[in-house]
């Protein structure tokens, strides 16, 4: 899919696929924020960008609420969002060299699914 956009920090670009912004990054990457997803979405699914950015809003919404509750998000083909328990561990302060506690968390993980990389491997 390709979608025609303008942007005013390119100027010079007038469009980009769904997952490149037209600009690149201070790293030479590129990137696609919110905004451009939903005018995305509303483009290629021919809904208004309020009725996109709500249901961008809802997917996300859904997917963190989900992992929140300890459930797997599984989307076959694009891949699947989980939730990893990281234990305690003992860190070092960079500019004292003092060890200091680093407390056990649940961090978020996404693996991607054949679909995803198939696609990006193209």
């Amino acid at each position: 899919m390709f979608v025609h956009l303008v942007d005013s920090a390119c100027p010079e670009q007038t469009g980009f696929q769904l997952y490149f912004n037209p600009c690149k990054t201070e790293k030479g990457g590129h990137q696609l924020n919110k905004n451009d997803l939903v005018a995305a979405v509303a483009d290629s699914a021919g809904l208004s960008k309020a009725d996109a950015a709500k249901a961008v809003d809802a997917v996300f919404d859904s997917v963190t609420s989900s992992l929140s509750a300890g459930t797997e998000v599984r989307l076959v083909g694009f891949g699947t969002f989980s939730v990893a328990d990281r234990k305690a561990t003992t860190g070092r302060n960079p500019r004292t060299g003092e060890a200091i506690q680093i407390a056990a968390s649940k961090q978020p993980k996404f693996k991607a699914g054949k679909g995803l990389k198939d696609s990006v491997n193209k």
